[in-house]
This record gives C-alpha cells, sequence and structure tokens, in this order.
C-alpha cells in the first residue's frame, strides 16, 4: 500500500467568537511553526471565510494525525477559548479510519471512508 493510499485528512471547522478573529489569526502561525517539523504531514495550512476558520491537513496515516494533534494540543486548547469547534470531518482509508475512532470519539467527528481513488 502506497504512502498516498494510507493517508487521512482531518477538516476541522471553526466559528470564531465575536472580536476575536484578530486573535485568532495571531495563532495560526504558531499552529505552522509547530507543525513543521512533523516529517509525516502531508500538507498543512488555513483558510479564513469572514469568522470561520478551516484548517487543511494531511497525514501518511493514522499515527502520524495523532502525533500532530498531541503535538498542537496546548495551541488548539488555546484556540477553543476563542473558537468553537462547529464541524470535525475525518476522511481515509477503513483501516486507518478504524485506528482513529476511538481516540478521536470525543471530538465527534463525521468518518468518511475512502471508497476509491486514483493517486499518481
Amino acid at each position: 500500500m502506497s504512502r498516498i493510499s494510507r493517508a487521512v485528512s482531518l477538516h476541522p471547522y471553526f466559528k470564531v467568537h465575536a472580536g476575536k478573529l484578530d486573535a485568532a489569526k495571531a495563532l495560526l502561525p504558531a499552529f505552522v511553526e509547530k507543525t513543521r517539523n512533523e516529517e509525516k504531514v502531508l500538507y498543512y495550512g488555513f483558510s479564513i471565510n469572514g469568522d470561520e476558520v478551516f484548517c487543511r491537513e494531511a497525514y501518511v496515516d493514522a499515527q502520524a494525525a495523532l502525533d500532530h494533534i498531541g503535538n498542537v494540543g496546548e495551541l488548539l486548547g488555546e484556540m477553543l477559548k476563542i473558537a468553537d469547534l462547529t464541524r470535525l470531518e475525518i476522511h481515509g482509508p477503513a483501516e486507518q479510519i478504524d485506528t482513529l475512532r476511538e481516540p478521536l470519539a470525543h471530538l465527534k467527528p463525521t468518518w468518511f471512508v475512502c471508497d476509491c481513488a486514483l493517486e499518481r
């Protein structure tokens, strides 16, 4: 199984509290810097639409995603003081999703199991 076919992506959406958008934006570079040295991150970045912040992120496998969450846990705690996690999608192949179900259940994600794909 190739590196890409085992990959999992996380899709968290945050609704920033009124008047806290600048504070939320100020945290984003710290998340990126903290993630920079993770060897198994495929991509990582943020997009903003009004008061909604989206983190676009993918990892080579479920363990790499769990390692990342542990790595940015303190920053995530700071973000959750000024924003609500309104939606979390997790996408990946069944065996990787199954690895994540128990440790991430408390976040109440929506699970998307890859049905078919193309990779180059």
